[in-house]
This record gives C-alpha cells, sequence and structure tokens, in this order.
C-alpha cells in the first residue's frame, strides 16, 4: 500500500454520516494493512466475513477503484432523450385538440409511448398538468403603501396597542343532508349524501388578536353596515379602554358607510389599516376563518340557524380555551420581489 493510499483510505474512514458503506470498506482494507486476518477484521468491525473477503480482494485487484460500487445490472434504457423532450415540450406548449390538458392515456396516443412510460416523465420533471390553481393580482393604486402598512403591523405593532385582523363570513347555510351520514368503519369513509336542505343562513363577523391568537365573534342575520357598526360597539366593550386598537380590514362598502365615519370619529382610539383590493391573503383572520371551514363547518350538519350558531359559538369558545397565534414572518420587501418575479415569469410566458 502507497502511502498516497493510506492517506485516502484514512480520510474515507473518517467520514462522521455520509458514505458510510465507502468508510467502512476503507477500514476493512486499513485493518488489513495492519496484518489482521479476516475473521480477526470482522470481528473487530462487527460484520461478517463475506463482506472482508470481497472488499480485501477489490482492493487487491483494482486498488482504490475498486472500493467503488459497481454499476447494477439492470434493464438498458429504451427510451432516448429525445423522446423524453418530445414529451416534455407537448406537454407545456400544446394542449389536445379534445380537451384542456393531457393526460397520459392522451399522451400516450400523440407519442407513440405507454401510459407508464409518460407518467414516469412527468413525475421526474415535476409536470402535473391535471392540476391548476387561481391566483388574482390586485388593481389597487395603493397596493405598495398598503402592504407595507398591514405588514409593518404584523411584524413590529405598536405599543400600549392592540392589533385586530377583522373580517365577515358572510352567509354561511345551515344544511342538512336529506339522510342520515353514516359513520366512519374500518376501511371505510364515512358517507353523506351529496344532496342537502337549507335551514337559513347566519353571517359571522370576527375579530384576530394578533398577539394572543384569540377571537371575537359575533354572529348576525345579516352583513350590513348596522351589522358592523354592532360588532365595533362589542370590540370597544372588549378591549381596554387604556389600549389603542388598530384594525385590519378589507376594503367593503360595509366598512365605509356615513354611520361608521361619524362612530369612528367619535371613538379616535380606533385606526383602521385597509388591505389592498383582491389581497384576503393579507388577513390573518381568513386563515382563521379556513380553520372553522375545514374543521366544523363542511362536514357538519345543521337543521336551523339557531343550531348553526351554536355550533359556531362553541367552536369559538373551545379555540379561545387554546388560542394559537399565527406569525408572520415575510417582510414587505419580500413579498412585493416574489410578486415583482411572478408578474416577470407572466409576461415571459407570453400570457
Amino acid at each position: 500500500m502507497s502511502d498516497e493510499e493510506r492517506t485516502e483510505l484514512e480520510r474515507l474512514a473518517r467520514r462522521p454520516s455520509s458514505a458510510q458503506a465507502l468508510a467502512l470498506r476503507a477500514r476493512i482494507v486499513l485493518a488489513a494493512a495492519e496484518g489482521l486476518n479476516n475473521g480477526q477484521i470482522a470481528q473487530r468491525l462487527g460484520i461478517s466475513r463475506p463482506p472482508v473477503t470481497k472488499w480485501r480482494r477489490r482492493f487487491v485487484e483494482h486498488r482504490l477503484d475498486g472500493l467503488v460500487d459497481e454499476p447494477r445490472p439492470g434493464r438498458p434504457r429504451t427510451i432516448g432523450d429525445e423522446r423524453v423532450e418530445e414529451v416534455i415540450v407537448k406537454t407545456l406548449e400544446t394542449r389536445p385538440k379534445d380537451a384542456t390538458h393531457w393526460s397520459t392515456r392522451s399522451m400516450a396516443a400523440e407519442t407513440g409511448l405507454s401510459r407508464e412510460a409518460v407518467g414516469r416523465i412527468w413525475r421526474a420533471f415535476g409536470l402535473q398538468p391535471h392540476r391548476a390553481e387561481t391566483w388574482k393580482l390586485s388593481k389597487d393604486p395603493f397596493f405598495v403603501d398598503k402592504v407595507c402598512d398591514v405588514v409593518g403591523l404584523y411584524l413590529n405593532p405598536p405599543e400600549r396597542a392592540v392589533v385586530l385582523c377583522v373580517d365577515e363570513k358572510s352567509s354561511i347555510q345551515a344544511l342538512d343532508r336529506t339522510a342520515p351520514i353514516l359513520p366512519m368503519l374500518p376501511g371505510v369513509p364515512e358517507r353523506a349524501t351529496h344532496d342537502y336542505k337549507r335551514h337559513g343562513t347566519s353571517s359571522l363577523y370576527a375579530a384576530l388578536d394578533l398577539s394572543t391568537g384569540k377571537v371575537i365573534g359575533r354572529l348576525h342575520a345579516r352583513h350590513r353596515g348596522i351589522e358592523f357598526k354592532k360588532f365595533l360597539q362589542t370590540l370597544d366593550r372588549e378591549v381596554p379602554d387604556e389600549l389603542a386598537v388598530h384594525l385590519v380590514l378589507d376594503n367593503s362598502s360595509t366598512h365605509k358607510t356615513p354611520a361608521i365615519k361619524k362612530w369612528l370619529l367619535a371613538h379616535p382610539r380606533f385606526v383602521l389599516h385597509f388591505t389592498p383590493t383582491s389581497s384576503s391573503w393579507l388577513n390573518l383572520v381568513e386563515r382563521w376563518f379556513g380553520e372553522l371551514t375545514t374543521k366544523k363547518l363542511r362536514r357538519g350538519a345543521h337543521r336551523s340557524t339557531r343550531a348553526l350558531n351554536a355550533d359556531i359559538r362553541a367552536w369559538i369558545t373551545t379555540w379561545n380555551e387554546n388560542p394559537k397565534p399565527y406569525v408572520w414572518t415575510k417582510t414587505a420587501d419580500q413579498i412585493l420581489d416574489s410578486i415583482s418575479r411572478y408578474c416577470q415569469r407572466i409576461n415571459v410566458s407570453g400570457h
């Protein structure tokens, strides 16, 4: 064994975590260089004798190169790069004649490959033609200013003040299935009829406390400026008088009626921060509404608005017993840079 080989083997043997198979082979060869036989090497390293014999022989025959794994036998590749490129280009740049997107079946018929081969290519390049997501860019002329205002409030809330994310979830339907819901069984999910009976609607006004995660909620039959004013009065009673109140809310007309403006003038501790139009993602209470919908409303059954309201109130009470505040992490600059990159992608793609 040369000095260069010993140095390289010692380097491989010292690997703390990565390539441990190669490190073990290096230790086998180094132990053999000390004069140990196969049994002694196996006992020292806590392994069986066959791998000791194998890697000693491989080192004698091929030196350091012999410690690297040999190519494993397998079926040779049958689809060339040109065919793979054809599938990718057709997927990204064309559409089938009779559909809005490609399926494995239609792409296989178009290219002459099997459905399995098309699926493997799509998975390898992260292509999912069956999926589509929605997006919308705000056209608010004060978009940048509003994003900076709201995000600045999240990341650096003022002292001696409470920040409340406010919105209303309107037209919550009290729905009852036309037949009883069948409970979940081993191997069988819960089952409900696809049709339902309507028993009225309710509207929920909610204010999420940025610092604690607690929610102040009030239910009303309608969602007008009158109901919003009543909710503001509720917040005025709930928040201690010595604290300023900063509200993050959207641009709904019910938030800007003459009666609301007059009430705000009489209560100067209330400061409103409006999110940009088409930017509900900027209001953290929307995340809470999502949990309410997923965990309580979507699969619930209610035979009256009274039952619906009772369920929502109970859910809010349970939430407030162990509230979970949402932590905003992105700065306004990061958000604006992300939107800028997205707009550049749209322009490059020609849409």
